[in-house]
């Protein structure tokens, strides 16, 4: 498969240059292990999920790592998590030497234990997301990001139901003791049915037979290992009463499908969760373009009890803040920038110092539209395609 250039590559770079350590996280089958390959060739790699590897680690670790070559890859980190601390003693003996121990690791949670533990300090900590719409034209709502499905679109829903059976008997049995896994897969299904809605543990809990704090541990692992979005709900005092409880989102749309059961994209048009399923790509892109970066996410949303409701507030530099609805549509109205010029008002009637409010109607573009078009004083309408150009 052919390398296709990724925008954390900067960060990557900085980090190598920055730090005696790198460690890229994020969910299986994003490209972690095929960037670090590209972009460090004659870095020695080891594979930690391979059985002869670990053996020779475990049986003679100071021998193991005294015959690795810096600097080394050490792929899958999570599955030997003793490694971090051998590190550690050899980055404490050598601390200006930069760029020498690569590791990656697909699930978070133990990864990152592992670094809070042993690395803190020593490590810079990247995340890697499946492709961005602006690192490949064949990203779709349809198809998601991930590499292997963007590459073979034809074969797609296969990779979809293999890469839930991987994810389920590799990476969460891993994490968490699941024993009943048709279970699992059935709270999957009905989480991409709750795709793009307020997140209620209760009504998630209650077809399945199972506690809420077993579909709290469930979503924890789902987010920690990047596999969900969970958008935190706008906080700031505008003397409303605001819903307090976040959105959760399928964080690839190509899984979002496959666990819905649309194919096609005739299925995709004709579908009810289209418009869910366009804001979730839009939040998506944002948050690749966040990680991309090196920059922590910033993704909010808003809903009071009166019914006033805007899709995403994306904070920018000096206090500036996007608001962002997202229509899955092609047509775009006057009527449709309603609420967020409702919310722009607010926000600077609270903090007159908040001049700069970006408002942005963001929605599928049709064969014959403009690039951009004002729709209502200060409203801009953006076809998706040029609205994630310019994040």
């Amino acid at each position: 498969m052919r390398y296709v250039h990724r925008e954390l590559e900067a960060a990557l770079i900085q980090a190598v240059r920055g730090f005696p350590a790198v460690v890229l996280t994020g969910p299986r089958r994003a490209g972690k292990t095929w960037l670090l390959r590209y972009m460090f060739p004659k870095a020695d790699y080891f594979l930690l999920e391979d059985p002869s590897v670990v053996a020779r680690l475990r049986s003679d670790p100071q021998g193991f790592l005294d015959s690795v070559k810096t600097p080394v890859i050490l792929d899958e980190a999570q599955n030997a998590p003793e490694i971090f601390a051998l590190v550690r003693a050899r980055i404490d003996r050598q601390p200006n030497s930069l760029g020498r121990w690569l590791l990656t690791g697909s699930q978070e949670a133990p990864l990152m234990q592992g670094i809070t533990e042993s690395m803190a300090g020593r490590a810079a900590v990247l995340q890697l997301r499946p492709f961005s719409a602006r690192e490949s034209r064949k990203v779709s709502l349809l198809r998601g990001g991930f590499p292997e499905a963007v590459a073979r679109p034809d074969v797609a829903q296969l990779w979809f139901s293999s890469y839930v059976q991987t994810y389920l008997e590799r990476d969460v049995r891993a994490v968490l003791a699941v024993k009943d896994l048709a279970t699992f897969r059935r709270f999957l299904a009905l989480l991409a049915s709750r795709h793009g809605q307020i997140l209620n543990k209760t009504d998630l809990a209650a077809p399945l037979g199972i506690s809420v704090p077993t579909i709290t541990q469930w979503l924890g692992v789902l987010e920690t290992t990047a596999q969900i979005l969970v958008i935190p709900p706008f906080y700031e005092n505008l003397g409303k009463r605001l819903i307090k409880s976040p959105k959760v989102y399928i964080a690839d749309t190509g899984l979002a499908c496959h666990l819905l059961g649309v194919e096609t994209a005739s299925e995709l048009a004709k579908s009810p969760f289209l418009g869910t399923l366009f804001e979730g790509f839009i939040a998506a892109e944002v948050i690749k373009s966040q990680t991309n970066r090196g920059r922590r996410l910033e993704v909010y949303f808003f809903r009071d009890e009166q019914g006033l409701e805007v899709d995403f507030l994306v904070p920018g530099h000096n206090g500036s803040i996007s608001l962002v609805e997202c229509k899955a549509g092609q047509t775009v109205t006057p009527a449709m920038a309603a609420p967020m010029r409702r919310l722009a008002e607010s926000l600077r009637t609270k903090r007159p110092q908040r001049t700069n409010v970006r408002m942005l109607l963001v929605h599928q573009a049709a064969k014959a539209s403009v690039a951009s078009q004002v729709v209502a004083p200060g409203v801009r309408a953006m076809a998706w395609q040029d609205y994630i150009l310019e994040l």
